[in-house]
């Protein structure tokens, strides 16, 4: 102990006596600059391979995992460049020496501006690493442009709120600030209501999901396939093969039909025939749709009724379910079992009806 305080008693004896380190420069001795300069330098290395030496330790460490979560980390570690160790060590080495006060203010500005920036470039990599993984899971066209146009919004809104938390450490009154923020905010609004109201209808769409691109709709007297649900528009292609382009604000407004969602369709049909058809036929018509029907595959049998006496025809209804909402499977459905029962109708020498009229001339 006496040891050491007898070297450093040499020392300060040293730097007292020597008349270069006593110059004075901007009101700090030439021994305080030098120590500050040490400083600098001994924090900028200790910065870096502490950087170099973390980076390698968690590599190691995250290579035994399956998450991305590391690869975030690691990148965002890595993503810390030479300006932030630069200003940091600057502003430690800067507490050794005397400085005006302004250049010891805007000194702590400057750092306190780097490190938001790194700070909120690391929340900005956090939320579009969030966007990519759930773009990864939702997989759908509408879905990568909603949540992009939702990571680009909270990443605006993050560098807004830095901004204003910065300010407000730099004692500028940011409540005026914010209150003309929010009247120009307003103004802006009001001139782009048609535009926000699209906007915030494919967000309601997203999120409500009333239907999804492949469903067929009908929208009043419109009608068709949705193509692409976009940010302000929603593309439907018509059965003619036109292109309707529908505001997303017109969709959250109107009833909407989906008939992408139904996972069978229901078919009623009538069908005729003449009254001069023995009673012994009619009691197996029944079974001869049924059959017809049942044979037909993908379908789901309901009922079949003799129904009425019609004007020219003894109609029979059948309903039968086909197990599919397409309606192209369920029209080529429907022509399979129309078939069938022509056929078997024609084995039985069953005459399907149409409409005729009997005159009868009295003499």
């Amino acid at each position: 102990m006496l040891c050491v305080m007898r070297y450093k008693f040499m020392f300060n004896q040293f730097i007292i006596n020597n008349p270069f380190l006593q110059i004075e420069i901007f009101n700090n001795t030439a021994f305080v600059w030098l120590k500050a300069i040490a400083v600098f330098f001994i924090v900028l290395l200790i910065l870096k391979l502490f950087q170099s030496i973390l980076i390698v330790r968690l590599k190691k460490t995250f290579a035994k995992t399956k998450t991305r979560i590391d690869d975030l980390v690691i990148n965002a570690i890595d993503a810390i460049y030479w300006p932030f160790y630069v200003f940091a060590s600057l502003y430690i080495a800067m507490q050794f020496i005397v400085a005006p006060e302004i250049i010891s203010k805007w000194s702590f500005y400057v750092f306190m501006v780097v490190v938001a920036y790194y700070a909120i470039k690391f929340l900005a990599e956090l939320i579009d690493f969030g966007a990519k993984m759930i773009i990864k899971k939702k997989g759908g066209e509408q879905d990568v442009e909603i949540i992009k146009l939702i990571s680009s919004v909270a990443k605006v809104l993050l560098w807004l709120g830095a901004a204003v938390l910065v300010l407000a450490n730099m004692g500028y009154n940011v409540t005026s600030l914010i209150t003309g923020l929010g009247i120009g905010g307003i103004a802006i609004a009001l001139a782009l209501q048609n535009i926000l109201g699209d906007l915030f209808s494919s967000l309601a769409i997203y999120f409500d999901k009333p239907f999804k691109v492949g469903d067929f709709i009908v929208l009043g007297d419109k009608m068709g396939s949705v193509k692409k649900i976009g940010i302000k528009t929603t593309r439907i292609q018509t059965p003619q093969g036109e292109e309707l382009v529908v505001p997303n604000s017109e969709l959250t407004k109107s009833q909407i039909q989906n008939f992408g969602v139904m996972e069978r369709r229901r078919n009623l049909q009538l069908i005729g025939v003449t009254y001069n058809t023995p009673a012994e036929k009619l009691k197996r018509i029944p079974d001869i749709i049924k059959t017809a029907i049942e044979n037909t595959g993908n379908l789901e049998f309901d009922r079949v009724n003799f129904k009425s006496f019609g004007d020219s025809s003894l109609v029979f209804e059948s309903v039968y379910y086909v197990l599919s909402g397409d309606y192209k499977e369920f029209m080529d459905m429907q022509e399979k079992v129309n078939l069938a029962i022509v056929e078997k109708f024609e084995q039985e020498n069953i005459e399907i009806a149409y409409p005729t009229q009997t005159v009868y001339l009295k003499k």
